[in-house]
């Protein structure tokens, strides 16, 4: 079987013609001559989804291998930390930084400011300058492509002051849930309550998930804080972990959610139900924290809970990004291509879905807070988490409001927040799970 262009964009064409969840979109023929790559020319059959905001580059052809190797085990190559960035200011930040690699042990992390970037003292550049040039693409252009090896000098400025420093991409693994911080008991107006800060839902996020809730559990933990701030989603058999770990009232003809393919493919329907864990607990109420940059795994797992908690369970920080469907993974071993296709829909019990305006628009409880870079994550002072203990402590605060026709920051973004993690409008696989990662 041939792998020339001609052939891999025929085949793609055919996999969405049988699988897109959307095949009126389609258009009736397309000519891929004009395309000189298999993704420009899916980009164009997806053209008109992506003007109703139903498929916002959530189609796509990526690499069987790298893929496998980052929801194995969340391998990548990169500096290791999470970027922001304020256009407005044409500032760029450290939103935080992954265990075991280079990023931090250089001492960069939370809220440490990239002032300039360069490959030498030499051709530095300020951030405040390539931005006014190019925008936020520039600055992604300044940092290389995420490449073992590839080095950068970077200028940064923290609490211990102004300086530079030579980074180098490296293979690391992503830790989903932090050593640091990801999985603590906070103490709050004499409450213990849980907070789990989970990175992506890669399947190495299941002992790290289990170990925390067994936690939870021996402290008779009833209220919980689970951080999906900067979570991309990833795997939906972990979000129905995380929704079993919290159902511990739940009964096993509780529906956790449904998975719709278009009628032809009706067969390939399910329904999951939920499925209690040994170390599963019966929370009262639940906040999750969220932003623009939370999607897909992260939003089903709030969507899930809305119809068993309603008014106990809140979102706090920010709308979400707006992804109720989901892709499966279409193989052509042969070529290494790997086409990505949003092939189905995802509701929760309620039935409630197309929430393509983000989760504020179904929550019954939520809670308008900013994402503090001068806290760690986790730690009670840092604003969203602050609001989240508040509204677990039944105060009062002020609701998000879910504005028709605005998006999430993953791409094609509407300016919603001061701060936004940094990715390509086509982000790769890791940039999509992981929002802002380099």
């Amino acid at each position: 079987m041939s792998c020339t262009l001609r052939d891999r964009q025929d085949w793609a064409a055919a996999q969405l013609r049988e699988w897109y969840l959307f095949p009126e979109t389609l258009p009736a023929a397309l000519d891929p001559t004009p395309y000189t790559t298999v993704d420009a020319y899916i980009d164009a059959l997806t053209a008109t989804a992506r003007a109703q905001r139903k498929d916002r580059y959530f189609t796509y052809r990526t690499s069987i291998a790298s893929e496998d190797a980052y929801y194995d085990s969340g391998a990548s190559a990169g500096f290791g930390f999470r970027l922001s960035y304020d256009t407005g200011a044409r500032r760029v930040f450290v939103s935080e930084s992954f265990e075991g690699t280079a990023a931090l042990s250089a001492g960069i992390d939370r809220g440490t400011e990239i002032v300039a970037i360069g490959t030498s003292d030499t051709d530095l550049r300020s951030v405040d300058s390539i931005i006014a040039a190019q925008g936020t693409a520039g600055v992604i252009d300044a940092l290389g492509p995420n490449t073992a090896g590839t080095t950068r000098r970077l200028r940064i400025t923290d609490s211990q002051g102004t300086r530079s420093v030579s980074l180098a991409k490296t293979d690391y693994a992503l830790t989903p849930v932090s050593s640091r911080y990801g999985a603590q008991i906070l103490t709050d107006g004499g409450q213990q309550v849980g907070y789990i800060n989970l990175r992506s839902f890669i399947s190495t996020a299941d002992p790290a998930l289990r170990a925390a809730f067994a936690r939870f559990k021996t402290a008779g933990v009833t209220n919980v804080i689970i951080d999906v701030r900067y979570n991309g989603g990833g795997l939906v058999s972990i979000a129905e972990l995380m929704a079993n770990l919290l159902g511990g009232a739940r009964n096993s003809s509780d529906v956790i959610d449904y998975t719709t393919f278009r009628p032809e493919k009706s067969a390939s329907n399910v329904t999951a139900f939920y499925a209690r864990q040994p170390e599963s607990i019966a929370p009262t109420r639940i906040a999750f924290i969220g932003t623009g940059s939370s999607a897909s795994a992260s939003e089903l797992v709030i969507a899930q809970a809305i119809p068993y908690f309603h008014a106990n369970v809140g979102l706090i920080g920010a709308n979400t990004y707006g992804k109720p469907v989901g892709q499966i993974a279409l193989d052509r071993p042969q070529c290494d291509d790997r086409l990505r296709v949003i092939a189905f829909a995802l509701q929760n019990s309620a039935r409630q879905g197309a929430y393509y305006d983000g989760l504020a628009s179904i929550m019954e409880a939520s809670c308008k807070a900013g994402d503090d870079l001068t806290h760690p994550l986790g730690d009670p002072q840092e604003a969203s988490t602050r609001a989240a203990l508040d509204y677990l402590g039944g105060k009062s605060c002020t609701p998000i409001v879910a504005a028709a026709g605005t998006q999430g920051t993953l791409s094609l973004r509407t300016r919603t927040n001061p701060l936004e993690l940094l990715t390509p409008d086509a982000p790769d696989t890791v940039q999509r799970e992981v929002p802002g990662s380099f």
